[in-house]
């Protein structure tokens, strides 16, 4: 039986031009995406689509959600194994391509994550347990590009 979850976000946008100055064709990027209950997040496009840099974009949350639902599926796949995981870090990637009409996608994620866990007999299955935990992930489970992993792990 599948269980089915439903979230919600709300967009708020205001333009920002003028009485003025109605002739420009850009249009600020910021906005804000309010989830009941949670701070609110101000957004942009990336600085290289004319973005505000310091806020976060939809590239940069993309590519949030794909690491943390995959340490968090690997979390759950290593205390099902018995595996005491004591760190984990990951510098991933992701790989947008654009083309020339402007349309784009993401073509590859690269995840690195780097563990450390306290049973040093167990890191074959620790790092094996990364493609469970990519089997297992909602995020990677809802991309149409490949998500790599290029783990490391190590026992103290």
């Amino acid at each position: 039986m599948a269980y089915k979850h439903l979230f919600k976000a709300s967009l708020n946008w205001i333009s920002n031009k003028s009485s003025e100055n109605t002739t420009s064709k850009i249009y600020t990027k910021n906005h804000q995406i309010q989830i009941e209950g949670k701070p609110v997040l101000d957004i942009s496009a990336a600085k290289a689509f004319k973005g505000d840099p310091v806020l976060y974009n939809p590239e940069d949350l993309l590519l949030s959600s794909l690491v943390s639902c995959h340490m968090m599926s690997y979390l759950y796949v290593c205390s099902q194994n018995g595996i005491e995981v004591l760190e984990y870090s990951d510098n991933a990637e992701a790989t947008l391509e654009v083309n020339q009409d402007g349309s784009g996608s993401f073509t590859e994620v690269r995840l690195n994550p780097n563990v450390t866990i306290g049973n040093s007999y167990k890191i074959e299955l620790a790092l094996e347990l990364h493609k469970k935990a990519n089997q297992l992930c909602f995020i990677a489970n809802s991309c149409n590009f490949p998500v790599l992993h290029e783990a490391s792990c190590k026992a103290i």
